[in-house]
């Protein structure tokens, strides 16, 4: 049965929830141009909720980019909340279950709190960037939750397994199941799901009338490992629509999954992070709008979202002589080529955010107020080819683009290099010369050669991404104590 009907509106039997996710805000915020983009996108996000008069946001994780966000994100973050979330327009959501059971928090739903005025309520996830830690395992959504602000759900909260049930909410006679699993790490969540020890509980009354969304934060790809991401497979089928935060690249059609009957959305990040070509996609917010069974979906283009391009081109195909007497040609080339697409992306940022009403006088103006663009260029030297310095060549676009610090990316392929692949036969690798280590690797490589009796490696690695990448001064020694606890009592 076909569930999308794009005839639903508005109505009284109508829910409509705006779906953001992996806002990222504080990202860049001591970048002299970038500082205040992630909030000024999340910012519009919330004035489209309140314009688009829909009943909840839902939320996929990541809304910050650290789990210990600088008082300027949380101001800004608490700031939109407030002003756009609060206020005398009342929800027409029922809510069926008990909320605090499942959240695990001492406060009700915030819109159903008597000291709290809330019009939109937010229901939101953790993802890997704002997760939980400490001894006392909080998380800045709980900052948030406490406030009133937000109502966190999908905690875990057992390592060993999780039982994922429902916020059942009603309007009129749709009937709304909202689901939710805050960030595990994916190995772990691979093998409780391969040991049965994940179970999504389902309401024991009307259960076949429940429009059921399940909100997760995890790859959808195997990126490194086969249990590195949660397959699609392993989720129940009485799941109605995936909403997948954590890939960051926009993808706005829901896809089926023929198998399971259910729909899945990945609708990426609301702000680039990574310079790679799945973030050049246009970014988008959505709403869901739910009436019985069916559903529809309509995508928003973000027009705070600073343009982005890129492309890759190689020199040899070009036509470009390797000889050194040509690098200045080649210079010329690579300028013109970022002139150009810096041009493209300032087009693009002006079909976005105009209309047909604007005249040209008043489209070239906006084209000029238009914020700097991020541009990628990436050069394939295969052949011997030599380049200016990088660093030099990127400092003649300073007051164009936005990362003015890394617009070209030098590769060369090593045809020659063979690796072997374990899950099948042998296969050629091409590497880029310019690739460089990550710090999990550099880890990983000294654990394999040291000689660790107490402390696991695998343990010690992701103690130091923590420590590294979300800022945890106190993930190294946390964890140091942790199994010393643990050998101490095994002795």
């Amino acid at each position: 049965m076909d569930q999308i009907d794009r005839s639903i509106e508005p109505g009284e039997d109508t829910i409509r929830i705006l779906l953001t996710t992996d806002n990222h805000v504080g990202y860049k915020e001591n970048d002299p141009i970038r500082t205040d983009d992630s909030w000024k996108t999340f910012n519009e996000i919330v004035v489209t909720a309140k314009e688009q008069d829909v009943d909840m946001i839902v939320h996929g994780g990541d809304l910050f980019d650290v789990n210990k966000p600088s008082k300027k994100s949380m101001y800004r973050v608490m700031e939109s909340l407030r002003s756009h979330c609060l206020g005398d327009r009342p929800c027409e959501l029922e809510l069926l279950s008990d909320f605090n059971s499942l959240s695990g928090d001492l406060f009700p739903v915030n819109y159903e709190d008597p000291n709290i005025n809330v019009s939109i309520p937010v229901f939101a996830i953790s993802g890997n960037h704002d997760d939980a830690t400490g001894s006392s395992l909080l998380s800045p959504m709980d900052v948030l939750a406490v406030s009133g602000l937000v109502n966190n759900f999908g905690k875990v909260t057992s390592a060993s397994e999780i039982n994922v049930a429902p916020i059942l909410l009603q309007k009129g006679t749709t009937k709304f199941a909202l689901y939710g699993m805050s960030h595990v790490k994916d190995e772990r969540l691979f093998r409780l799901f391969r040991e049965g020890n994940v179970k999504f509980l389902r309401p024991n009354m009307y259960t076949e009338e429940w429009f059921n969304l399940l909100c997760v934060h995890q790859n959808h790809h195997p990126y490194t490992s086969q249990k590195s991401y949660l397959p699609e497979s392993v989720l129940p089928d009485f799941i109605d629509f995936i909403y997948w935060g954590h890939e960051h690249e926009c993808l706005p059609e829901p896809q089926l999954n023929p198998i399971k009957n259910f729909h899945t959305l990945l609708p990426g990040s609301s702000i680039v992070t990574s310079l790679i070509d799945g973030e050049s996609n246009p970014k988008h917010v959505f709403i869901l709008n739910v009436k019985g069974k069916k559903f529809n979906l309509e995508a928003i283009p973000l027009k705070t979202a600073r343009p982005f391009l890129i492309e890759a081109i190689s020199l040899a195909e070009e036509g470009f002589d390797p000889s050194p007497v040509l690098t200045n040609d080649v210079t010329n080339f690579l300028c013109h080529k970022v002139e150009e697409l810096i041009e493209k992306a300032l087009e693009k940022y002006v079909q976005t955010n105009t209309n047909s009403s604007m005249d040209t006088e008043e489209a070239e103006q906006f084209k000029k107020d238009a914020p700097l663009p991020l541009i990628r260029l990436k050069v394939d030297v295969t052949g011997g080819f030599q380049v200016e310095n990088l660093q030099r060549l990127s400092r003649r676009f300073v007051g164009k683009v936005a990362n003015v610090d890394d617009i070209f990316t030098i590769h060369q392929k090593n045809t020659s290099a063979r690796v072997k692949n374990t899950d099948g036969p042998k296969a050629d690798i091409t590497f880029n010369k310019s690739s460089t280590l990550t710090i999990n690797s550099l880890i990983s490589n000294f654990v394999e050669e040291s000689t660790l009796h107490l402390l696991p490696g695998q343990g010690i690695n992701n103690a130091v991404k923590e420590f590294i990448d979300k800022d945890d001064k106190n993930a190294i020694n946390e964890y140091i104590k942790k199994e010393i606890k643990r050998e101490t009592k095994i002795l």
